[in-house]
């Protein structure tokens, strides 16, 4: 299937809403040809209002979209040569799968009948629907559906593809295929691809590169390692990895760092003693990862088991010093036991640094 993949510039892009709701704030954003972007962010923060923008259905209250570096801002949404694909799949019911992906191409008027069939066939062969072309969507399963409404998009070959969580309805092992299926998809067309998601793992999993958004503004663009391991800010730290990571608020009292809601001191690190003179009062964070069991110790933090929630390979460790709660992530072979007393130790050369009035990150 020939790749027409094409680059989207958004610069300083804003949508407001009856002049009141700030949807999206002076956004601007590179999307190279044949990338894999994925928009992450909570519910409200802006990603499918700037997806709807990109395809042409809601207009910017300002700013500019380029698509190939034309302005595509008051541009039509049939002549962007783009395709979207839903979370609801938005199927023809009284279609088979072959009615359902010759429809648009019919429409358009501006293909022949051997043309039509070998786009079908190819596309077909690609999502793996040869076998159910006859079938009409109520006879097909939740994944089958979801790949039929993604082939409706790819028989067009168009420019971009814009996915607003096409699989949020699925379940979770569907959800695991259909986010492997995209991955080949996209190493296949090489097209340039745009993901809107609130679920991490999909972020972390598919994107060259992720967008993480809130109240619609960029807090973080980067590969989905970067965004984990160097968050910019509290936010993206927060929002981005499953469990998230562990973050509390300290004050650094002469030698000792005082870890507020655990009413307890610890001798500070020295990776962050010079930071913390400057900076008496931050919030201090660190992955589940990076905490471990282990013997009473003056940096140790003193912790009760609350809950342990075994993953297979991995198991999670809910504990809790005082008010401060903590997630640690070990190995499955651990056995401990709900109400166990136990130390926590911290990879000090893993700690994470926010200030605590702007919440960004400090290096």
């Amino acid at each position: 299937m020939d790749s027409k993949a094409t680059s989207v510039s958004l610069v300083g892009v804003s949508k407001t809403f009856q002049g009141v709701s700030v949807a999206v704030d002076s956004l601007s954003l590179e999307i190279k040809e044949g990338e894999f972007v994925v928009l992450v962010g909570p519910s409200g923060c802006g990603k499918s209002t700037v997806l709807r923008m990109i395809a042409g259905l809601d207009s910017p209250t300002s700013g500019e979209i380029f698509i190939s570096g034309v302005n595509a801002s008051n541009v039509e949404p049939k002549d962007r040569d783009i395709a979207m694909v839903f979370q609801t799949h938005a199927l023809y019911p009284h279609m088979t799968v072959r009615e359902n992906l010759e429809f648009g191409l019919k429409l358009k008027g501006l293909f022949t009948s051997n043309e039509i069939r070998e786009r079908v066939r190819e596309t077909a062969e690609i999502l793996e629907l040869e076998s159910v072309l006859d079938r009409k969507p109520k006879h097909l399963s939740g994944g089958q559906r979801q790949r039929v409404a993604l082939g409706r998009a790819m028989v067009r070959k168009p420019r971009i593809f814009l996915f607003d969580e096409p699989l949020s309805n699925l379940d979770a092992k569907m959800r695991n295929q259909m986010r492997v299926e995209l991955g080949r998809l996209h190493t296949r067309l090489q097209s340039t691809m745009v993901f809107v998601t609130h679920d991490q793992t999909e972020a972390m999993t598919m994107g060259d590169r992720i967008v993480c958004l809130n109240e619609g503004k960029i807090q973080q663009i980067g590969s989905p390692m970067e965004l984990y391991s160097h968050p910019a800010n509290e936010f993206v730290a927060g929002f981005i990895g499953i469990p998230p990571m562990n973050i509390f608020s300290v004050q650094f009292i002469r030698d000792d760092i005082f870890i507020e809601k655990a009413g307890l001191s610890i001798p500070a690190f020295s990776s962050v003693a010079s930071t913390l003179k400057k900076y008496p009062r931050i919030r201090m964070g660190i992955r589940p990862e990076y905490l471990s069991i282990c013997s009473s110790s003056p940096k140790a933090i003193p912790i009760t088991v609350e809950v342990i929630e075994p993953l297979g390979p991995e198991t999670l460790i809910y504990t809790r010093c005082n008010d401060l709660s903590l997630v640690v992530r070990v190995s499955a072979g651990s056995h401990y036991e709900v109400g166990e007393r136990l130390f926590l130790c911290l990879d000090e050369l893993k700690i994470q640094m926010f200030d605590i009035s702007t919440g960004e990150s400090i290096h």
